[in-house]
């Protein structure tokens, strides 16, 4: 009898302890079969379905028990699974330069509902990120969805423990403001349950990326984005970011690439930063910021309509030089697998792929070797998404333990 009874026990802690990497396989897509599941789980069948039943049971999937048979082929077809779009959110928010953005995002990477807010960022991070918890915290009441957690992406080196903002160089923000400290205390006054976290935009967009986008799969995931001002960059290593010692690994934009370049916020000159953002193409081209849209905006509309403009053209292959000058010093250190690009990046690879390519394999011992795949980011609004992602990993831990 008690040899049963230990049977029936490790069976069902075997079975709980799958739960976790279930999950994750269903929320990365890895797993939109039971019979997927088994096979990539390494338990029986019977395990499998049991495993899938408590996922749903906890309102985390569905389980189609009936699904068609695909045409021409062969047995009984395996139950479909998918994440359940009633099922709980996450609540993501976003600073930048150019305003801020809150959302709900669900299992999967899916937007539930966005929500784009102030376009004027002001020197206190307090009120910029009490009001963009607000309208989390609006989008969560109007949705009458579960919140499992809260993440925050914004636009400077996170160092850990202390999330500290060490260099927000492109809003007015004080260095060393403590963020992390004021995002959960503005979550939990907003009454917005679960844990609350904060991370570096770039380093956000690279985790949603590899899990639900262009990134699925690397092995050695290298991103590098322009947004609405500056440049990031991150690394995911077998699906966990690399953010250094101290949260601070990664600083790509300051790696030098025009030694007679402009001034850099960090005191060098001719950074990455300031040589490929959005700033830097719109003054090569000859054209003026305007105060009236982002100059991500701006820059992209510019690369899409007027490419045939000789200064436009030549501004877009000044800036694909540089940065793929900095891709291949990347290339060299990092040995990445694949490359990803965002954000202005994103649409100068659009504009001419064959010109960066060749740059990067004509400047790097590995591009030169092998081809290293050099992709566009495809999320839409990525750093919310990795923002989310943060919030879920709890629940992709221990989902029992996380809704309990």
């Amino acid at each position: 009898m008690n040899g049963k009874v230990t049977t029936t026990r490790t069976k069902l802690e075997r079975g709980r302890s799958a739960l976790g990497p279930a999950l994750e396989l269903v929320h990365t897509g890895r797993a939109p079969t039971r019979a997927v599941l088994t096979s990539e789980l390494g338990v029986t069948r019977a395990t499998a379905g049991a495993v899938a039943a408590e996922l749903e049971a906890l309102g985390l999937i569905r389980v189609d028990s009936s699904p068609g048979s695909a045409a021409g082929s062969q047995g009984r077809p395996s139950h479909r699974l998918a994440v359940r779009e009633s099922g709980p959110v996450a609540v993501a928010a976003q600073v930048h330069a150019d305003g801020f953005r809150a959302a709900l995002v669900g299992l999967g990477g899916r937007l539930v509902a966005t929500a784009p807010g102030s376009v004027t960022i002001t020197a206190d991070p307090a009120q910029v990120i009490g009001e963009v918890v607000d309208d989390c915290a609006r989008l969560l009441r109007d949705s009458g969805l579960r919140c499992v957690g809260a993440g925050l992406a914004v636009p400077s080196a996170v160092a850990e423990p202390e999330g500290n903002a060490l260099n927000p160089l492109h809003i007015a923000w004080p260095a060393g403001a403590p963020v992390s400290e004021i995002f959960a205390t503005c979550v939990r006054e907003a009454g917005i349950e679960g844990p609350a976290f904060t991370g570096n935009d770039v380093n956000l967009a690279a985790l949603a990326e590899h899990r639900h986008g262009a990134g699925r799969e690397a092995q050695h995931l290298l991103c590098v984005a322009t947004g609405h001002r500056g440049v990031g960059g991150a690394l995911v290593l077998d699906g966990r970011l690399h953010t250094g010692s101290s949260g601070l690994a990664l600083e790509v934009g300051h790696l030098t690439v025009n030694a007679e370049g402009r001034p850099c916020h960090c005191g060098g000159r001719g950074c990455l930063d300031v040589e490929t953002d959005p700033l830097a193409f719109l003054t090569a081209a000859g054209r003026t910021p305007g105060p009236e849209e982002s100059l991500l905006k701006q820059s992209g509309d510019l690369l899409r309509n007027e490419y045939e403009d000789p200064a436009v053209r030549n501004a877009a292959e000044e800036l694909i030089d540089r940065l793929g000058l900095g891709l291949a010093g990347l290339v060299n250190i990092l040995n990445p697998d694949r490359i990803i690009l965002g954000g202005l990046h994103r649409a100068l690879l659009d504009a001419d792929p064959e010109r960066l390519r060749a740059v990067v394999a004509d400047r790097s011992l590995w591009g030169r070797s092998g081809s290293v795949p050099i992709l566009p980011c495809t999320l839409d609004h990525n750093s919310l998404v990795g923002a989310a992602e943060l919030a879920w990993q709890p629940v992709l831990d221990d989902p029992l333990g996380a809704l309990a």
